[in-house]
Formats: C-alpha cells, structure tokens, sequence
C-alpha cells in the first residue's frame, strides 16, 4: 500500500538501530495488553449502527451534531470533524460561552445531541447533559449516573466497550457512529484504517514503516533528556489529528517518572511566539513536530505584485513558511520532523490515525510502560467532585491548596 502521507524528520535513524528497537518491541510486547486497535473490525459493527443512526441518517431537517464528551471521548471526532457534512458542536466541558452559543445556534428540531461517556461519570459531561434535555439524544455509553440517567428518560444506548478510549474510538461506537451520522463514509475510512495497519504492523519492513522510525526517533529524543514534542499543524484540517497525538503520547508514555508531553500551537502563529526560543534559546528539551497538508478542499490565487507574490496560492504560501521554519530548525542542529497529508479524505485521516497511534504504542514499547492505562488522571478529578459534594467555596479550596502545598514544597527551593 502506498501511504497517502509522507515523513520527514532529521537526524536521520540508522538501519541498525531500526532493527534493534524492533526487536525490543516485539520483545516487549509479550508483557503487556495487545494492541486491539490494529484489529479494525472486532469492535466496529456497522450494521448495527445504521440500524440504531437509522432515523437521524433518514432526517432531512437534522443540521447540527453537538457531542458532549472530552478526552478520548471525543478526540477522534475532531481529527476527522473536516469530513463532516453537518455543522459539529464539540462540547468538551461547562465553559458557560461555548453552551450559550450553542444552545443559540442550535434549535432542537434540527439538532441531535451525543452524549458519550463510557463510565459514565465524567463531571464535563453530566455537568451539560441535563441543558439538553428537550434535545434528540442518542448515547454512548455502558454504566455509571450518566447512562441511568438516560436510560430513565428512554434515550437509546451503544454501548462502549471496555477499552482504552483514545485508541478506541477509531474503531468502536464513539468515532464511528458521530462520523456515520455526520456523513462520512466509515466503510471507506475502516478499509483504510485496516490496510495502514498492515504496513506498521510489519516491523521487519524498517524502510516503509514510518511508525517505527518515529517512534525510534522519540526514544532517541527521550535517551537525550527531551521532554516535549512541540507540534505545529499548518492547516485547520490537521489541529484534531495533532490534538489526537498530545494526548496519546502524553497520557499513555507518561508512567513510572517516564514518558513525552506533547503541546501545540496552530501554525504559523506558533513561528511567532515559540520559535525565537526554539532557534536561540536553550535546547535539548523541544522538539518541532510539523503537520502539513500537499492538498485542500480549497485554495486562493494571490497576486500582489506589490509584495513579490505572483502566481502563488494561499496554501503554497503556508507550505513555503513550514519548509522555512523546518529549514531554519535543522539549521540550529534541532531535532525536528515533518509529516504531510496528501489529500483531505477518509483514507488520509485513516492513515495519519494509524500513524498516530502506531507510533505512540511502540513508543511505549520502547519505554516498556502500559500503553493502555492512565491511573492518575483520576487524580484531579476525585478533587474536584469531593470539592463540589461538599460544597467548597473559592477561599476553602484555595486554602487546602495552600495547606498541601506547604507539605510538598518543603525543600522545593
């Protein structure tokens, strides 16, 4: 299969070092949960749900799909919310702007709501739920306050299964049925899904498998005491696909003192405010993950004599700014990478989601850490629930901040 998407990244990994960190991962590999996303057809029952989207696939008055979720609940949504054919609402918490512009914009008889929350005890969910109660609803979900709550008002139901969300929605109920009812051919973007799975999964093929040489690359980064992977998507259509990465490679290396924090900024407004400290600041800590597209839905000519832009496009323009900006990073001795999207279709966003996720699972590899858990993501989250049980102002929160603080800092300075 030849990729729709293309990698470039210097220095350069050696052949030799490609084929060793192969055999670590397939070494590795045998101590921890398989990598059930690579089997694209287990969880994604696509019969069943047309039968369920039946009657909002069918209504022709439906415009807007608003989906309350967060994490990976809702990341693979955005990546491939460019392919939605109805005006997408991604609620992800209770900031009270975005629900006032939406409950504005979004009559019920042309809306449907999409709940999702597989636990069902996601306080940036049920903390909206209760806003949309005159909406049509149809929810993902297994257990917890959430689907009972549901369940009472005779909501229909998926269930989600018990799988590590951020990798899962590709595959199961959470990405498939809000892209199916958005209009984006999921029989296509599985194909796809399946067939780039098939070239990373072959780890004996070191030239072609773009996810191990990445993933050799980070582990390289890390060896050197790098910490972050700065990403800077040129394109509107690649910021959810660079949202997908953060959390993937922060929350799943992130275990026993180890792991990558992945952070971005939309290019090239990033060039403006990071790139002074990435070319003449301290280094060995960053670095530049770059996200373009070879081709758009849309382009603009610009002329300007005036500026020495003829016969140029608006997109040409971003592309020329991106080489730029990597020419300038390798010219630092920066690590850097670039990755290129070649059309804006399902086999596209499938590939680069695969590539994501490949990446990040031998990564972990690598590391030798669980790929597939988060056990202290809880953490802030146990806080805040008890904060709101209990009924605690702003001045008793800042207080219990003040008193912990004063334990933990002690020899801080």
């Amino acid at each position: 299969m030849n990729l729709p998407l293309d990698l470039e990244y210097y220095p350069k990994i050696s052949e030799e070092i490609l084929k060793k960190n192969a055999e670590i991962i397939t070494k590795n590999m045998e101590k921890w949960s398989k990598p059930f996303f690579m089997d694209v057809y287990s969880y994604s029952d696509l019969d069943e749900f047309r039968k369920v989207a039946a009657p909002f696939l069918n209504d022709q008055n439906l415009e807007n799909l608003i989906i309350l979720g967060t994490g990976g609940s809702i990341q693979t949504a955005l990546t491939l919310s460019k392919l939605f054919k109805k005006k997408f609402y991604p609620i992800v918490s209770s900031r009270p702007e975005e629900l006032v512009n939406v409950l504005s914009d979004c009559p019920p008889e042309k809306s449907l709501v999409i709940p999702i929350s597989r636990g069902g005890k996601t306080l940036d969910v049920n903390s909206t739920l209760t806003l949309f109660r005159d909406y049509p609803m149809l929810a993902l979900s297994s257990q917890g306050p959430m689907y009972e709550y549901l369940k009472k008002q005779d909501i229909p139901i998926l269930p989600v299964p018990d799988l590590s969300g951020r990798f899962a929605a590709s595959i199961c109920s959470v990405g498939l049925i809000p892209s199916l009812i958005a209009g984006v051919n999921v029989d296509e973007f599985l194909n796809s899904l399946a067939e780039s799975y098939s070239v990373f999964k072959d780890l004996h093929d070191t030239e072609e498998n773009l996810a191990l040489h990445y993933a050799s690359l980070l582990k390289m980064l890390y060896n050197k005491g790098y910490t972050n992977i700065f990403n800077m998507p040129y394109s509107v259509y690649l910021e959810g696909a660079a949202g997908l990465f953060v959390q993937e490679i922060s929350e799943s290396s992130g275990k026993k003192e180890q792991g990558l924090l992945g952070t971005y900024q939309p290019a090239p407004l990033c060039q403006h405010s990071v790139l002074e400290l990435l070319l003449g600041g301290k280094k060995g800590h960053t670095s530049p993950f770059i996200w373009t597209t070879l081709n758009e839905p849309q382009d603009i000519e610009i002329n300007s004599t005036e500026f020495g832009l003829v016969n140029q496009t608006a997109l040409n323009i971003i592309k020329n700014q991106a080489d730029a900006t990597f020419q300038a990073l390798i010219g630092q001795n920066i690590p850097v990478s670039k990755i290129e999207l070649y059309n804006i279709s399902e086999e596209s966003y499938a590939s680069l989601i695969a590539f994501i996720q490949s990446t990040v699972y031998y990564f972990c590899m690598l590391l030798d850490v669980n790929w597939a858990n988060n056990p202290l993501v809880v953490t802030g989250k146990e806080i805040c629930n008890e904060a709101i049980k209990e009924g605690k102002t702003r001045s008793q929160r800042k207080q219990d901040r003040e008193e912990l603080a004063e334990k933990k800092y002690t020899n801080f300075l």
